[in-house]
């Protein structure tokens, strides 16, 4: 009767373990995922300037900085308070700032987030122009830039604003969308009526 007892025990052995694997391969999985957070950046600038050029070489946007991140999951490019430089189609350089800027890995989109404000120098050909507005979007290499904010353009002869614009440096071109407003100014005042209204 022992090798009895001693059978039915290892019997009775082995299917306790089988039950105990088939519970454990069939089991519910609890399917909590690691929190993985926000994308991190893969490095990181302190004063800094970045040159991106055209297809042919030639300066197309300047970007600089007291602070860059590089995201290596997109491999876009996020700057603080940045001031940059682009270029029209005539080579007039628009200098400018704005409170956050993001570009694209391509350099093909610079965003220009929070208070926007862009300068034209004057030049032989060009007069002198300001463009101040908000959460601007601008493709470098096209040498084009959009917004739905508030829009204020100003030069030696005209002041002009409004809401939302469209704009092609290249062409020079400039749309603005809603609520558009005008002031031109004479170059050529009569001086008499100055001095009759003095």
């Amino acid at each position: 009767m022992e090798q009895k007892t001693l059978l039915t025990i290892l019997v009775l052995a082995l299917l306790a373990v089988a039950l105990q694997v088939a519970v454990w391969v069939f089991r519910p999985r609890d399917e909590t995922r690691a929190f993985v957070g926000p994308p991190r950046s893969d490095y990181s600038l302190t004063t800094f300037t970045i040159d991106a050029l055209d297809e042919e070489g030639k300066l197309s946007f300047r970007v600089s900085g007291p602070r860059l991140t590089h995201k290596g999951d997109d491999g876009s490019v996020y700057v603080d308070t940045p001031d940059y430089v682009m270029l029209d189609n005539s080579g007039n350089t628009w200098k400018g700032k704005s409170d956050a800027a993001w570009v694209n890995k391509d350099g093909t989109i610079m965003r220009l987030d929070g208070h926007v404000e862009m300068h034209r120098q004057g030049s032989d050909t060009v007069q002198p122009a300001d463009i101040v507005t908000s959460d601007l979007t601008t493709w470098p290499k096209e040498k084009k830039m959009e917004t739905a904010a508030a829009v204020t353009m100003t030069d030696p002869d005209s002041v002009l604003s409004g809401t939302g614009m469209k704009s092609d440096l290249g062409l020079k071109v400039l749309e603005l969308f809603a609520n558009v407003h005008s002031i031109l100014q004479s170059k050529h005042r009569e001086p008499h009526r100055d001095a009759e209204q003095g």
